[in-house]
Order: C-alpha cells, then structure tokens, then sequence
C-alpha cells in the first residue's frame, strides 16, 4: 500500500463513513487513522448527532483541516442544488431526505465535501491501495445493500446523480424463482444477493445450506451476470468487491468469477478465467477503505482543485 500522505503534511482530516448498519467518525493524522468512534445507524437524528457530537468534542477539533463524509445513498452531490448533502429516497426507514451534510459539516466548521461510501472507497483505493495506476476502476460492495463507486482517472463519476448499480435488474438464472426484496424493484441485484436478501433466500444462514444448494448457485449466478455487465459497459481494469455479505458467502466471488466465460461467450477472448481473476479481486484497504474514502475527499476539501480559466 503506498504512502497515504506526504511526510511534510501535518494537518489533521476527519472523516465520516455512514454505512446502512454503522457509522463510524474517524481523525487522521500524518499518514494514520489515530481515532476512531463507532455507532449503529439507528434514526438520522441520533445517529448524525452522536457522530457529530464526537467530532466536535474531540481534542483535536480545532486542527481539522477538512471533513470527508463517505455516505450510503442515494445523496445528492450536485453543489448547486437546494438538497445537496441530503439523502434522496431510500429503503433505509426513516432517512429519505435527511439532510447529513449540512448536519455534520456544521459541528467543525471546516471545509467539508460528501460522495456515496463506494465512490469514496473507489477514491481510496485508487490513491493507495489495489487500483493504483487504474484508469478505470469499480469499487463493488455487497452487504446491506449492493453499491457500486466508480474511479476514472482518480476522479468519482458522477452525473445527474450517481452511480447506482445495485439497482440494475439483470438475466436471471433458469428455474431462481426468488421474488427479491428490494422495495423499489424487487428482483434488481441488491434485491436478489445482498445481505437481508441472502438470509430471506434461505431462511437464514446461508452457513447452514449444504455446499451444493442450488441457492448458492443462483448467487453465484446473479453476482455473474453484475460483473459481466460492469466489464462490458465499463472496460474496467480492476474491479474490487468487499462488503461482508457477499465476502461471507463462501466461494460465492470465485463461483461467480467462474461462470464469466461462459457469460462473455467468447466476445472478449483476451479475458480468460486466469486473467478474469487477476481483474476481480478484494480490496487491498480492507474494512477501511470506506474510512480511507472519507479521508481521501477530506483532502480534497481542504485542497480542491483550482478553477478552470474562462
């Protein structure tokens, strides 16, 4: 993992990531998360306030130097509009329309900046860990729900929105006659592998099924078939899959990279199954590089770009 600051910077950042089951505060300081504070996601109110209060109150408050806010979406990221740095409508009860932005950012008053938790991580992982030298990478995570950041050049797509790939509804595999539980679609691909949706599939822990359910193989299937879109529509030199559902499912990352030939058909010729997984593989920052992301758009709030000429 290359150095995460140069040994000149001796500023402090701060960082929050806002995952769908816990958030976690974080202070970093030459090169090193020296603090962090962990709360379940509960209701905005207590979960943004307790986060927030934390930040305030730490010993080094008044050295931050920028704030990063890596969040669970959809958020609105564009400046300009009245909603940015709130969450748009969402499956998560009670957060649709919860203004995290402005809730945070007000308790240090520093510059602040806020994107998805996967793009962050995509940042994160392009800066320092296993997307460096990528031009074009996708940071994939399945736990709560599925999400997926992309890094082009180093930068975070963004557009009308953001990307939201857990919400493609894609080929199912013959005889998966499972519903899906997402709220908005149903059978979209979070709604058929991520975590409330692997324990619906089975009735609970997928640790209790035998190896040669058929359930796991439908996982396989639709994890597959998200990663054949995103080589296809994305030319992607890495793309990185973390998030404890998915991750936890055992073989469930290698018997999806397994049924991609098959899926690709021969149009790629140059991916085969050795080089499929040399591209696909886990996060080298682990569990932090949400955290990390967090940090990364810290940096860059303190340190943004200059405006271009007219």
């Amino acid at each position: 993992m290359a150095d995460l600051v140069s040994p000149s910077d001796h500023r402090v950042f701060a960082g929050v990531e806002l995952g769908g089951t816990k958030g976690i505060a974080l202070v970093w300081r030459e090169g090193a998360i020296v603090d962090r504070y962990k709360v379940p996601t509960t209701d905005p109110d207590q979960t943004l306030d307790q986060l927030g209060r934390w930040l305030a109150k730490h010993p080094l408050r008044n050295a931050f130097a920028g704030l990063g806010i890596a969040s669970f979406g959809p958020v609105r990221l564009d400046p300009a509009c009245g909603d940015h740095g709130r969450i748009l409508a969402t499956t998560k009860p009670g957060w649709s329309g919860a203004a995290v932005l402005a809730s945070l950012a007000g308790r240090v008053g520093c510059p602040a900046a806020i994107d998805t938790d996967v793009n962050a991580a995509a940042i994160a992982e392009h800066r320092w860990g296993a997307g460096q030298g990528c031009s074009s990478l996708v940071y994939l995570t399945v736990g709560t729900g599925v999400g997926g950041g992309i890094a082009i050049d180093g930068r975070a797509v963004h557009g009308a929105l953001h990307p939201e790939l857990g919400h493609l509804r894609l080929r199912r595999a013959a005889g998966d006659g499972f519903a899906g539980v997402c709220s908005f679609h149903g059978d979209c691909i979070e709604g058929l592998i991520c975590g409330p949706a692997i324990a619906a599939r089975f009735g609970g822990s997928v640790h209790d099924a035998a190896p040669d359910d058929p359930r796991r193989g439908f996982l396989a299937a639709d994890l597959a078939e998200l990663l054949a879109a995103l080589i296809l529509m994305l030319a992607p030199q890495r793309i990185l899959v973390g998030g404890g559902a998915g991750l936890g499912v055992p073989g469930l990352l290698d018997g999806a990279i397994a049924r991609l030939p098959a899926i690709l058909a021969g149009y790629l010729p140059e991916l085969d199954l050795s080089a499929l997984r040399m591209m696909i593989g886990p996060p080298a920052l682990g569990a932090d590089a949400g955290p990390l992301g967090a940090i990364a758009l810290a940096i860059d709030a303190a340190d943004p770009e200059p405006a271009c000429a007219a």
